[in-house]
C-alpha cells in the first residue's frame, strides 16, 4: 500500500535578488494607499477620538518591571519575583527592628 504524500518543490529564478530589493523597500507616504473603505471619513474618526484616554486608569493598575537577563532566570515566573521580594521586605523590617534594640 503506497501513502499518500506532499511534495513540494522550489524553485529558483535567475534575476530574483533584483526583483526581490523591489518588493522589500519601504513605501513612502505618497506611494501608501488608502485603505480605508469609502464610507468612512478620517477626518470625522479622528475628531472624537482622545489621545490617553485611559493611559491614568492604566498606569493606576499596572506596574510593569523590566528584569535583566541573569535576574529573570533566576526568577522565571511573577510569583517567584513577588515571593523574593517579600522576603526581602521582612528582612529589610527584622533588620531595622534589630537596630532599634541595640
Amino acid at each position: 500500500m503506497r501513502s499518500a504524500g506532499i511534495i513540494s518543490v522550489l524553485s529558483v529564478l535567475g534575476n530574483l535578488p533584483e526583483e526581490s530589493e523591489k518588493l522589500m523597500k519601504r513605501k513612502s507616504t505618497e506611494e501608501k494607499s488608502d485603505n480605508l473603505r469609502p464610507e468612512y471619513d478620517l477626518g470625522d474618526l479622528l475628531k472624537s477620538g482622545v489621545q490617553g484616554k485611559y493611559a491614568g486608569r492604566y498606569r493606576k493598575g499596572t506596574n510593569i518591571v523590566l528584569l535583566d537577563g541573569d535576574v529573570a532566570e533566576a526568577f522565571p515566573t511573577d510569583e517567584a519575583v513577588n515571593e523574593a521580594l517579600r522576603l526581602v521586605i521582612k528582612l529589610t523590617k527584622l533588620s531595622k527592628s534589630e537596630e532599634n534594640r541595640t
